[in-house]
């Protein structure tokens, strides 16, 4: 059940790259689950990546690759993550860079593969046979949309985002796409996104965004607490547009910072709304923490606790459950007279204990609600950090218990 959703479907064609999708039959039959992006040569290519240690083989490529090369294609599949699979999977990654390369003219390097689905299963590389010449057949630059779909595992719903905005008086199209249900958890999630420009931003410069980006988006998002092992977030400036950022302090560099921030924070987002068997789309806010690290804590523990997440599930009130996961969040030194929590604007602790105006029907009144926000104020300096969140259903259970079925 996806959250406050609405699928978008006014996607614009980004100048400089084309999108082809073809059922390949990874792992099922009669649907998309290959898709092949084509970049303009001379486009610049960030990355972020998992941090799990048994990250999937076909993230160990991509970067090898991007640090030999400039990309020209993406290459993705759903349906088996290529993780957990040894050395086997990482040639099997190989090989399907390969076949593209041969298929398209570049070389190996020039392949960036990505994979997300089922872990610790053999790579079918006869789906790669029949999947990338199919999906070359369709290049094109109006295949957002479907290209959405193709990405999709567990995910009930396409996730994506476009606009069209004027830079000194050229106009720039940033359009993107995401992927993720579960497995949620930074750094990053089970998802995959793809943001792309065709604005000209330089490679270092967009890495740098990129990262930035991805630390207030994709890293400020958990649903289950679990780290994949295939996450990445890819950003692209195909320099197509005419536009040109040298100087990272211009207003021009300001005005598309900030356009792709709302980018990588909207598709992000539509993970968590999309969460598996969500039915809360819950706002952790932390004010007034000592550090970016103390409040990031706060929050997290606070997101994880299986009892704060089925609580929100059942629209139980009990704020007992929020105060004890800030007390073990680890933080030091903790001085417990200056803690405040709020959920809404419905005040539940007051100095570190139970506020006198509380009432369990005004505390019960926003645990109903779709969507809210718990703001827990630390009284401690002034750093504030935010994140999204779920709550935790029977129907995650159910889904992750046939996941594989």
């Amino acid at each position: 059940m996806a959250v406050n959703f609405t699928v978008f479907e006014d996607f614009r064609p980004v100048k400089g790259v084309r999108l082809g999708i073809a059922q390949a039959a990874v792992r099922y039959q009669n649907r998309d689950d290959m898709v092949i992006l084509e970049l303009a040569p001379g486009s610049s290519v960030a990355g972020v990546f998992t941090t799990n240690s048994f990250c999937a083989a076909p993230v160990q490529l991509c970067r090898k690759h991007m640090a030999a090369a400039s990309a020209r294609y993406m290459l993705i599949n759903t349906g088996n993550a290529n993780a957990g699979t040894g050395p086997s999977g990482f040639r099997n990654a190989e090989v399907s860079c390969d076949m593209l390369a041969k298929a398209t003219g570049v070389t190996s390097q020039e392949i960036l593969p990505f994979s997300t689905g089922v872990i610790g299963e053999p790579l079918n590389m006869a789906a790669f046979e029949r999947g990338i010449p199919a999906a070359l057949e369709n290049l094109a630059e109006d295949n957002w949309a479907r290209a959405a779909k193709g990405i999709m595992t567990t995910d009930t719903l396409p996730k994506g985002y476009s606009r069209e905005i004027s830079i000194e008086g050229k106009a720039v199209t940033i359009t993107g796409i995401s992927k993720g249900a579960g497995m949620i958890m930074p750094n990053m999630a089970t998802m995959l996104g793809y943001i792309a420009t065709d604005a000209g931003v330089s490679q270092d410069l967009l890495q740098q965004w990129c990262k930035e980006f991805a630390d207030c988006s994709f890293n400020r998002i958990t649903i289950d607490g679990d780290t994949s092992t295939n996450d990445s977030c890819m950003l692209i400036a195909t320099g197509q547009s005419g536009l040109v950022i040298d100087d990272a302090n211009s207003a021009a560099a300001l005005a598309l910072y900030n356009a792709l921030k709302e980018a990588f924070q909207i598709l992000a987002q539509a993970i968590v709304r999309d969460g598996e068997g969500a039915t809360k789309f819950v706002t952790i806010q932390v004010d007034e923490a000592a550090s970016q690290k103390e409040a990031l804590d706060v929050a997290y523990t606070v997101a994880h606790s299986p009892l704060v997440k089925t609580a929100m599930f059942a629209s139980d009130a009990n704020w007992g459950r929020i105060l004890a996961a800030v007390g073990r969040s680890g933080v030091q030194n903790f001085d417990l007279d200056r803690v405040q929590i709020y959920i809404e604007d419905v005040q539940i602790v007051q100095d570190g204990g139970r506020c006198d105006s509380y009432t369990e029907a005004a505390g019960a009144a926003v645990f109903k609600q779709s969507e809210f926000t718990v703001r827990i104020i630390l009284g401690r300096g002034d750093v504030t950090e935010a994140l999204w969140t779920t709550d935790l259903s029977h129907e995650y259970v159910t889904i992750n218990a046939n996941y594989r079925s």
